[in-house]
């Protein structure tokens, strides 16, 4: 039989990775195919670029249209990134041509997913994203098809490895942000505008696409809570590491009572679970099934190799059903697309959780009764409390606090109380606390 062509629009790190595997793997994949998987066209920027994949017998072209009218090409490759432009309009051309798609880009799915899904499944093509979340970890289809027979009650997840290094260096080394991002960007972990890693855009785009996946939910990006890492502090870090916790930046989903959390933030974990011990650029997501349980699945998160993986995983998956009835094959968003649920997204205002608290206060008798009264009156309930140094009467002091699990809205009003106080400094700390005690 024939091998089925495809074409791929993107040749930088992870579009020559994938076309390493095909060659390198080819009989490996005819087998599990069922059929062959060869790369005819590759739309580019620059023809003239070298590159460092074998291109013999693929032709590069800079026009979208080449690939869109090539009538013998059934599969269209995207990894050029971004939620709109050229990667958009290759993307809707393709399925208006009736041509499956497979792509890494998160952001294009988690922005426009729900109006593409629904031109595929109209058009009767596929499109598949395994590689836009956690690079080489299979967790789309873990959680899709292998999860299939469970009610996902939570995730959480470490899903941008350029900020878990950063964390890591930080706790490791005794290092600054700011030192480590460099060091982040020198290594190629970083983009020189490292904003949707650290600022945590990247890691809610992912956190989007797997909460649909879970709780059968449209694609809601706009609602989720981001909060980035690029406000912490080194003694931060210091301090969670001597109360037995590590800072992590986190993707959390989990269905509530009232409806469903979406929250992308740093937290202190506690240091014997898994994903605190998960390091460098590194990329885990535990998934809890009310049948299954709490489960940790682990790998590299990004890379020329664990991505092309992925994205050839799809290209494998796309090949076997092309000969399929349409309506058989598994849904995108895992659930049937008349089946998808409005639960509501939680602001996070009504989110709960526990809390770390860091502020400085005047080394006065009755500061700390008046901190500790602040909180009680807001139903909030201390864990821990620690006052850091022996410094002199009348000098500012560090004061540590955990507390037990309270409401977001809670803690906002005692936080406002709390910078109102003369003996306080305003600039106070907050970082909220996942246990993650699933068991």
């Amino acid at each position: 039989m024939n091998p089925v062509k495809i074409g791929i629009a993107g040749l930088g790190t992870v579009g020559c990775g994938t076309v390493d595997v095909l060659i390198r793997n080819a009989d490996e994949i005819a087998r599990r195919a069922g059929r062959g998987i060869q790369v005819s066209r590759a739309l580019v920027k620059n023809i003239s670029k070298d590159r460092s994949c074998d291109l013999n017998g693929v032709e590069l072209t800079t026009n979208p249209e080449d690939l869109l009218n090539d009538p013998e090409i059934e599969i269209i490759v995207e990894l050029m990134g971004g939620d709109s432009g050229i990667a958009l309009e290759l993307v809707q051309g393709a399925i208006a041509c009736g041509k499956h798609v497979v792509t890494a880009n998160k952001a294009l799915i988690a922005v426009n997913g729900n109006q593409l899904f629904a031109a595929a499944q109209k058009k009767g093509t596929m499109i598949a994203f395994e590689s836009a979340v956690a690079g080489g970890i299979p967790i789309i289809k873990v959680i899709r098809e292998g999860f299939s027979g469970n009610v996902i009650r939570r995730l959480a997840g470490i899903i941008n490895g350029t900020g878990n290094f950063i964390m890591s260096e930080m706790r490791t080394k005794q290092r600054s942000f700011q030192d480590v991002l460099v060091e982040a960007q020198d290594l190629g972990y970083a983009e020189a505008d490292p904003a949707f890693d650290v600022q945590g855009t990247d890691a809610a785009h992912k956190l989007t696409i797997l909460a649909s996946i879970a709780f059968g939910i449209p694609l809601q990006f706009s609602h989720v809570y981001t909060e980035g890492i690029d406000k912490i502090e080194s003694e931060d870090v210091e301090h969670a590491k001597t109360l037995g916790f590590r800072i992590k930046h986190l993707g959390i989903a989990a269905q509530v009572t009232d409806g469903i959390e979406l929250r992308v933030h740093p937290c202190l974990v506690p240091e014997n679970r898994l994903l605190a011990n998960v390091e460098g650029v590194m990329n885990a997501v535990l998934v809890d099934g009310d049948a299954v349980g709490p489960t940790l699945h682990y790998g590299a998160g990004a890379g020329a190799g664990p991505t092309a993986s992925a994205v050839v995983a799809d290209l494998v998956d796309v090949v076997r059903t092309l000969t399929t009835d349409p309506e058989n094959r598994v849904p995108h968003l895992a659930f049937q697309a008349n089946s998808l649920s409005d639960i509501p997204i939680l602001p996070i205002d009504e989110v709960s959780s526990a809390y770390y608290l860091r502020l400085n206060a005047i080394n006065r008798p009755g500061v700390l009764a008046d901190v500790t009264r602040i909180l009680g009156d807001l139903n909030i309930s201390i864990e821990a409390i620690q006052q850091k140094g022996d410094g002199s009467p009348d000098e500012f002091l560090p004061i540590v606090i955990l507390t037990q699990v309270t409401l977001e809205k809670n803690m906002n009003c005692a936080l406002e109380r709390l910078a109102q106080l003369e003996t306080v400094n305003s600039d106070i700390v907050r970082i909220r606390l996942e246990n993650l005690n699933w068991s």
